[in-house]
């Protein structure tokens, strides 16, 4: 571990030391020490999983911690709840906006601090003080309408200003910058540095490499609950950052030699091809090729755009540029209904949410989408549901007491191959699978990837998005690979191995 102390000058404002949490099964947090400077601005990175998240709510008081100490502002601390933590001088500005909607901006700003006296509020005092607030943040706004009057970008900027009016020591951001465009994370860098100009402390949480870089004075890296270590923005190159990350040492990845058998890209004719496709605020203008047979890899950091591309192929999200073509007709994906009567599957990352329905049976989970298919007059015959759920409960090694067995009672594992059950019944053209190894045990791992590598072979066409770089190595034709939501580089064949990947992802740096 490299860890960078202050100098006797630069007494801490934050110390944590030995944080340590658990969960029924999980380890959350093992022993993270962590510090941070006043008028610093400290970037805390890690992949999905790291700790990022139970740190922080350890820290505001959301989570009480098993072990280990807290020391603010030269006193030692115990938060019970954020609103504890906020009173001690930290506040947090969450990704998600956590104010009132309904209210206006400037009653959202000075909500629970309204000046006045007793049972009156002076509206006026409220009006100007939030205009004049915004006006510091470069903001023109009418105050007096309702927050979600605003796009999502205004909201946070309003989230931020109440922060600061709090007169927050400590301010703790987490991804702030997820819905701003470019302008507006310029505009939020201004503000950062005349808050740290002030004396604030900011802890930026983010998955954006490039903002962490500009913004940063040191950065803080976490894997798996542990702390991985400390260090000084200027003294680190990307390269090494994403090694620490991924738990890759730099120097070993760029001296491994991989061996990559897989048959020719291109040998199948395009079946899905988008021309700058992209939704503002989620992921820029790109062009993607998928063709029959073939698997395509989706590479990149958590953030890096994957998800929101998939989510855009499939009509979860619509897109506010571009077009797309499906077998070259061009087509519009409004909604996944669409995209299921193209032919189009998607088993998206966060299998309990948005994936498995845990009340329902094994079998119930699999026709969902069939249903339609099955029907004759109306009607799905149950004998037809148990034959289509029976077959492939069989094909892909699902292992249950039955059909009926309720698919919350199942492992992980079990539970992915049932949404990939799924969409296989309905026979795809094109099959997304979002992280369909997140979670599972190293054998059901094994056998997703052999299914992969059977469905492409048999010509249908697979969008592959993995954490894991060995996976995308071992199982694409060819490799999409992203960037702060951008799509920065196409790798082929031979081309495709992770030093290559991961010299992408930090810019093109080759010092490592």
């Amino acid at each position: 571990m490299v860890e960078c102390g202050p100098a006797p000058a630069q007494r801490p404002i934050l110390e944590m030391h030995g944080i340590t949490k658990r969960f029924p099964g999980v380890l959350a947090l093992d022993g993270v020490d962590f510090s941070m400077r006043r008028g610093e601005v400290h970037a805390l990175m890690g992949e999905n999983g790291a700790g990022k998240s139970t740190l922080i709510k350890v820290l505001t008081g959301v989570y009480p911690r098993d072990a280990g100490e807290i020391v603010f502002d030269g006193q030692a601390i115990a938060p019970r709840s954020p609103l504890e933590a906020q009173h001690l001088g930290i506040s947090t500005i969450y990704q998600e906006v956590n104010l009132v909607p309904h209210l206006s901006v400037a009653e959202n700003i000075f909500l629970g601090r309204q000046p006045g006296r007793a049972w009156w509020i002076d509206w006026r005092a409220i009006h100007e003080k939030a205009g004049a607030l915004l006006a510091g943040f470069g903001l023109r706004l009418d105050v007096g309408r309702s927050l979600a009057s605003y796009p999502v970008a205004i909201q946070q900027m309003v989230a931020i200003a109440r922060a600061v009016d709090i007169s927050a020591k400590l301010l703790i951001m987490d991804e702030p910058t997820s819905s701003l465009d470019e302008g507006e994370v310029a505009r939020l860098f201004d503000i950062i540095r005349t808050l740290k100009a002030k004396g604030v402390a900011v802890l930026f949480i983010t998955h954006f490499l490039d903002q962490a870089f500009a913004i940063a004075d040191r950065l803080t890296v976490l894997r798996n609950g542990a702390l991985v270590g400390t260090y000084e923005t200027a003294k680190l190159t990307r390269l090494e950052l994403i090694g620490h990350m991924l738990g890759k040492d730099p120097a070993a990845v760029a001296a491994m030699e991989r061996e990559k058998a897989s048959p020719a890209a291109g040998a199948g004719k395009p079946l899905l091809e988008a021309k700058g496709l992209g939704r503002r605020g989620a992921v820029e203008p790109l062009d993607l090729t998928v063709r029959e047979g073939e698997v395509l890899g989706l590479a990149g950091l958590l953030g890096s755009g994957r998800t929101e591309v998939a989510r855009l192929l499939f009509g979860v999200d619509r897109a506010t540029s571009g077009n797309v073509r499906v077998g070259g007709v061009a087509v519009k994906l409004r909604s996944p209904r669409a995209a299921v009567r193209l032919g189009i599957g998607f088993c998206p990352e966060d299998r309990k949410s948005d994936g498995i329905l845990p009340d329902l049976s094994v079998r119930e989970n699999i026709v969902l989408a069939v249903q339609r298919r099955l029907a004759r007059c109306g009607i799905v015959s149950r004998a037809r549901q148990l034959e289509v759920a029976e077959k492939f409960i069989r094909l892909l090694g699902i292992v249950v007491s039955g059909p009926e067995q309720p698919a919350r009672t199942l492992s992980g594992g079990n539970q992915q191959k049932v949404i990939l059950a799924r969409w296989l019944a309905m026979s795809p053209r094109l099959l997304i699978l979002d992280e369909p190894t997140r979670g599972i045990d190293v054998g059901a791992k094994a056998e997703v990837e052999r299914l992969v590598e059977e469905l492409s072979r048999d010509g249908m066409a697979v969008v592959f998005i993995s954490s894991e770089l060995e996976e995308v190595v071992r199982r694409s034709h060819r490799v999409a690979v992203l960037r702060d939501r951008r799509k920065v580089a196409e790798l082929t064949g031979g081309e495709i191995d992770e030093q290559a990947i991961m010299h992408i992802i930090a810019g093109g740096e080759a010092d490592a």
